[in-house]
């Protein structure tokens, strides 16, 4: 009997209790073989397949989600510990997005007209082939699919290689697919290692490839891609500022800090990690924004009335633990939490670090968990000075009542994403993506079923 270890098998482990789930064995090179092979047969047929009936596929595929969908919100929920309320919200937001492209999709397709006289030259988007998708744990369903959606309306077949300990989760979106008619190796899922990917990522079958994941996955895939000559789309970390101008609606304000920090138990790539808060009205922010967080409900996943869950693993937060530790030991001021709950799950408390400055380890690195950092702004200007001095630039808030103000100051961020008035979101009606070390590319918006087309040149009768 074989040892079942995180070398040999993809292991899904419940982050309140620590009991494994689940255990899948990693498939030979041969079963990647095939898998590559399925992808590429059904994407001769698929591009070729009226945008018009793609599109009813995607409609299926909503109905297929929502029938599904109480059996994928509990997987998500064991598997990586999001709140149920909050996991059977994603579902229904993966329902909504395919039918969003349904609608909407197609025209994002349409030939497109030119410049060129008479009429006689335009563009066409045309599918690559099979693309080689990289995908995180923290939205296991609503991550795969804004990328898989778009990708498959525009000719595509997509193939996922999920992250280890959401493969439950992986499974049930295949079995979604397959109820909704698509036909195989329209969507296929790999349990492969670390060398599977590097594998696939070479293979003259794979056409392009996406991930979203650290910066260092990033650097790694990124350069792969780029050996093999083949385009990527790179969703990377983010350290996203927050700006609170001393004309802010501070209650609205503090409501959206909140929800921006600590949704999904603080472990998104655009949530507001930096809060920087104009001089005028940081100690008022602060006492409302404390407060506000010591009424958050951390408990069991599974109850309605959670809103803070566990992280979703061991090692991820006693990373977390650290770089907290690291900002307190450089100054920072303790205001709530900055403990590891006792017991066997893996809860870390709702922390507020306060008198954070830009030489601390919160201020410059991605904190990826239910920990807020509270920056003191002298003026507009030095928020803005701020918010720009980071690594990452995916998304940005502002809040202030005069927009003037904060069309100036979207003018100046330097991010993928800017929101006044309220925290990022990804939404298929919008681009999504970052800049500098938070990535390159765009999901989403008519950009996410382009990002993976040839925009071919047909110029017809050229004099």
């Amino acid at each position: 009997m074989h040892a079942i270890t995180h070398q040999t098998h993809a292991l899904s482990i419940n982050p309140a209790t620590g009991e494994t789930l689940g255990s899948y064995p990693y498939e030979s090179e041969a079963q990647l073989d095939a898998a590559l092979d399925r992808a590429t047969a059904a994407f001769r047929t698929w591009r070729r397949q009226p945008v018009s009936q793609r599109a009813e596929r995607l409609l299926a595929l909503a109905g297929a989600l929502r029938d599904q969908a109480e059996e994928m919100a509990q997987m998500i929920t064991l598997e990586m510990g999001k709140p149920i309320a909050q996991a059977r919200a994603e579902i229904e937001k993966c329902a909504q997005l395919s039918e969003w492209y349904a609608a909407h999709g197609p025209a994002m397709l349409a030939p497109e007209p030119t410049l060129v006289d008479n009429g006689t030259a335009h563009i066409e988007y045309r599918p690559l082939g099979p693309i080689l998708a990289v995908m995180p744990w923290n939205f296991p369903v609503w991550q795969v699919l804004r990328g898989a959606v778009p990708t498959l309306l525009a000719g595509n077949t997509y193939v996922l290689k999920h992250a280890p300990n959401v493969m439950g989760s992986a499974y049930l979106m295949k079995a979604a697919f397959h109820k909704a008619g698509f036909a195989q190796g329209l969507f296929e899922v790999l349990n492969v290692t670390q060398d599977g990917v590097s594998k696939a990522i070479a293979d003259p079958r794979i056409a392009a490839v996406t991930l979203t994941g650290s910066v260092r996955a990033g650097m790694a895939i990124g350069s792969q891609a780029g050996a093999a000559l083949k385009k990527c789309v790179l969703e990377l970390g983010g350290c996203d500022p927050f700006i609170v101008l001393n004309d802010a609606d501070l209650d609205a304000a503090v409501q959206a800090a909140v929800i921006g920090r600590f949704q999904n138990s603080g472990q998104v790539c655009a949530a507001a990690k930096r809060l920087i808060i104009e001089a005028g009205v940081v100690d008022a922010f602060t006492a409302k924004f404390v407060e506000a967080c010591r009424q958050l409900v951390m408990g069991d996943p599974t109850s309605t009335s959670t809103y803070l869950g566990p992280m979703a693993r061991f090692d991820l937060r006693d990373e977390l633990h650290g770089q907290v530790q690291a900002t307190l030991a450089e100054g920072a001021t303790l205001l709530l939490g900055g403990n590891k709950v006792p017991g066997a799950g893996n809860y870390y408390a709702p922390t507020v670090l306060a008198d954070v400055t830009d030489q601390m380890t919160s201020f410059k690195q991605e904190l990826f968990g239910p920990v807020a950092s509270i920056i003191s702004a002298r003026d507009a200007d030095h928020a803005v000075a701020l918010a720009n001095d980071s690594e990452f630039g995916l998304t940005a808030s502002i809040f202030t009542r005069d927009s003037a103000k904060a069309r100036d100051i979207a003018n100046q961020l330097e991010t993928g994403g800017i929101f006044v008035n309220a925290f990022s979101v990804s939404d298929p009606r919008v681009a999504f993506g970052g800049v500098k070390k938070s990535g390159f590319g765009r999901e989403l918006s008519h950009f996410g079923v382009r990002e993976f087309c040839n925009a071919q040149t047909v110029w017809l009768d050229r004099k």
